[in-house]
């Protein structure tokens, strides 16, 4: 079901006006946020649930030797198109789980991110273990998900998808939310430090996006695993 939505919206992924809007509106800020953290130029990094590539792709445009992973094959294919295309060479894609990766190249990663995906998934514990997993030891792993509660549900389901029609109805589910204390526990039980969380904040008015100390509705967490 999750995998057949996004799929559908493939060809729109690269659109910066299409519903994927807000995906292009905030990379620059959270690719800049992982950069800072984890001076990703010549790194190896894996983008787990990488979609149509927009993260994925610039990170690799920073110097990163990215590899992108989702189980959605439309986007992949979207994703490499578009990498091609650009001449982006340190840059590949797999169509593959993360616990499967996880099982077949532990501790090979100096970055892991995985963006906008824990509330997608019906075990965001497991994501959370296949990625520290994946982590070389002291690497980085960064998580970008929604917060529960009732601002979350008012600011990402009725305003995102209702009000503003920033994102198409039905692509989230609040009781999939994730509250900071709940990502951090699984961090911690999965071997991973956290270590800093920022907030991403939107004005309807002005269409902006900006990063803050409030981590009310969406929120980034960075952690590392122990070295």
């Amino acid at each position: 079901m999750e995998l057949a939505k996004f799929s559908e919206l493939a060809h729109r992924w690269w659109d910066p006006d299409s519903e994927f809007r807000p995906l292009h509106q905030i990379n620059p800020l959270r690719l800049d946020w992982i950069d800072q953290q984890a001076q990703i130029t010549g790194k190896k990094v894996v983008d787990v649930g990488c979609g149509g590539g927009i993260l994925a792709e610039s990170m690799a445009k920073r110097g990163a030797n990215v590899l992108g992973i989702d189980l959605a094959d439309k986007p992949l294919k979207v994703a490499q198109l578009h990498a091609w295309e650009a001449g982006v060479a340190n840059l590949q894609y797999r169509a593959v789980a993360v616990e499967a990766l996880a099982a077949e190249q532990p501790a090979q990663y100096d970055v892991v991110t995985c963006m906008e995906m824990l509330e997608h998934v019906p075990d965001p514990a497991s994501v959370i273990r296949a990625c520290a997993q994946l982590a070389k030891p002291g690497g980085w792993v960064f998580f970008s998900t929604i917060n529960r509660n009732p601002k979350a549900f008012l600011f990402a389901i009725v305003g995102a998808e209702y009000v503003l029609n920033l994102l198409p109805r039905g692509t989230h589910e609040y009781a999939r939310f994730l509250r900071p204390a709940e990502l951090t526990a699984w961090c911690r039980d999965a071997g991973l430090d956290p270590l800093a969380m920022k907030g991403l904040e939107y004005n309807p008015l002005t269409q902006r996006y900006w990063l803050s100390g409030d981590t009310s509705v969406n929120y980034m967490l960075a952690a590392r695993k122990a070295a």
